[in-house]
């Protein structure tokens, strides 16, 4: 593309595919609503030659043998979904292009990427601010909150960006939102990412890091990699603030990690939503407790400029590859910017190099596959009506009795009052077995003072009316949770061995053994009766009739 005075557009078309992309002499190219897929690299050469991508327009790109190049820029919009009390977790799409060199750049925090959208193809560079307050018109980012994190375990190991601090491809960083809005709209303007990104990870630390190119990221895809497979834990870490609260003090802050991971066959998908209100009887936020109605999910397409944390299994580099890329629009079912889960139509379409979609309910979660031995229930465990840890247990016909990569997601953050199923001494808040109706499973409740606790059962799937029991192995009483919930007033500790959730309720049948030869037992409609036929005249000492239907 050469000539300075036109340009291409590509709006409602299918996509445009390329083995190499060069934009020249201040061309521009206009993707909207689709996708540009690049077999190699993309040079953008001269600083005004730039690549626009607009309403779900995404850039994929192949293999690639030496890194983008050029002195231009990719544009593309993101939104935050905070406030200025809160923080979004954001990762770059795109990096400096102070030098026209092959490959990824550093991000850097000084408004020379972040830019204020003034118009489709426009832009005014956002400026970062003093203070505590961002604003939004025009564009003020409080560069007080600008952090990344990699890797610790720490509050005091966060690393703070904002004075301009050059941070490496892939890696996440802390913003908050602006004064007055919770919808601010971000304009990444840089050199797109491309290639292998690594990010660093030490054995039970976590790192922030994120999808850092200007497409879709699979999740699935970027869980399975067998390079991750063998370096982190499997699951995403997302955070979530309430809204509501509106200050910077950190004593006042009030929100948590929603959890996510997902099967390697495609088949089951797995989220935990944050901590810090009270759920429905739907199992959803409500106005009782500390109070949020963000409804924030996370979905399998992770969306461009979502970050997110990793835990470290050992010590080595988590990879993003262009492999993982997929065109997958935010707008559709199976993505989210961490988001209001109602903040937008959600229509359907097949994602370029996914596996399948998943299907959901009203509620969001998603509606398992009718496949061989597929179930699942979550329990909401209330906390004095303050808040509610969701709990999720899967069983899976690949589940193992240790840990399931893809299946169970630890807890990151515990409160002092919480409850967990548990696997050796580490707390799952998903968990994953092959079902089996003689299952017992532990439920671990732990409290830092005395509190009225409440045990409801949501989500369950595929088990076809069968009873699902909380055993309190104090008082040696079974409650069947899918006819009524389990409410005690438990004192301050740490319940270990006293509750378990099973599928049986102790009593059974006697299977005393008898020669059925030595009776006879028949419908004598006749007279309407039940004969039982005695030839060898054998003491009895009762008939009982079993209605085993019921």
């Amino acid at each position: 593309m050469k000539s300075p005075n036109w340009f291409i557009i590509f709006f409602f078309l299918s996509c445009a595919s390329f083995a190499q992309l060069t934009v020249r002499n201040d061309a521009y190219l206009f993707v909207k609503d689709t996708y540009v897929y690049v077999e190699d690299d993309v040079n953008l050469k001269e600083p005004n030659s730039t690549l626009y991508l607009r309403s779900d327009g995404q850039l994929l790109q192949g293999g690639g043998t030496t890194g983008n190049a050029g002195l231009g820029k990719v544009s593309v919009y993101q939104e935050g979904s905070v406030h200025n009390y809160a923080y979004n977790y954001w990762a770059s799409p795109v990096g400096n292009v102070n030098t026209d060199v092959n490959g990824n750049n550093t991000f850097k925090s000084d408004a020379s990427i972040l830019t204020d959208a003034t118009g489709l193809t426009t832009s005014t560079p956002a400026t970062m601010i003093g203070g505590y307050d961002g604003t939004a018109s025009p564009l003020g980012i409080a560069k007080y909150w600008l952090y990344g994190y990699s890797p610790g375990t720490l509050y005091a190991e966060w690393d703070h960006i904002g004075n301009g601090a050059d941070l490496q491809p892939g890696y996440g960083f802390t913003m908050k939102g602006s004064t007055g809005s919770a919808s601010q709209r971000y304009d990444f303007r840089g050199k797109p990412n491309s290639g292998t990104i690594n990010t660093a990870v030490l054995t039970g630390n976590y790192t922030l890091v994120g999808n850092p190119y200007p497409s879709a990221l699979d999740a699935a895809a970027y869980i399975h990699d067998a390079n991750n497979a063998s370096i982190i834990t499997g699951t995403l870490f997302f955070r979530e603030q309430d809204t509501a609260v509106m200050s910077h003090n950190l004593s006042q802050y009030v929100g948590g990690y929603a959890t996510y991971t997902i099967a390697s066959d495609g088949s089951m998908e797995n989220f935990v939503p944050a901590v810090f209100t009270t759920l429905g009887p739907d199992g959803y936020p409500n106005s009782t407790g500390s109070t949020s109605t963000s409804g924030k999910s996370v979905k399998r397409y992770i969306p461009v400029g979502q970050g997110f944390m990793i835990e470290g299994a050992v010590d080595g580099d988590a990879q993003a590859k262009n492999e993982h890329r997929v065109y997958y629009k935010e707008s559709d079912t199976n993505s989210e910017f961490f988001k209001d889960t109602a903040s937008s139509d959600k229509k359907t379409s097949t994602p370029v190099g996914a596996v399948n979609e998943f299907q959901y309910d009203d509620n969001g979660l998603q509606i398992l596959p009718d496949l061989p031995g597929l179930r699942r229930f979550r329990l909401n465990v209330d906390f004095n009506d303050q808040h509610t840890r969701q709990l999720l247990h899967n069983f899976h016909p690949d589940a193992t009795d240790g840990f399931d990569y893809g299946l169970e997601s630890n807890n990151l953050e515990p409160n002092d009052r919480d409850a967990y199923f548990i696997l050796g001494d580490m707390p799952y808040i998903t968990q994953a077995h092959n079902f089996d109706v003689n299952l017992k499973i532990p439920l671990v409740i732990t409290l830092d003072a005395n509190t009225p606790v409440r045990v409801r059962i949501f989500d369950v799937q595929h088990f076809d009316s069968e009873p699902i029991y909380i055993h309190d192995k104090v008082t040696d009483i079974y409650y069947d949770l899918t006819a009524r919930n389990f409410e005690a007033n438990l004192e301050t500790g740490t319940y270990a061995d006293r509750f378990e959730i099973t599928f049986t309720n102790g009593v059974t049948l006697s299977t005393t053994e008898f020669e059925d030869n030595d009776f006879s037992v028949f419908q004598n409609n006749t007279f309407s009766q039940l004969v039982i036929a005695n030839p060898k005249a054998l003491d009895i000492a009762s008939v009982s009739l079993i209605d085993i239907s019921r």
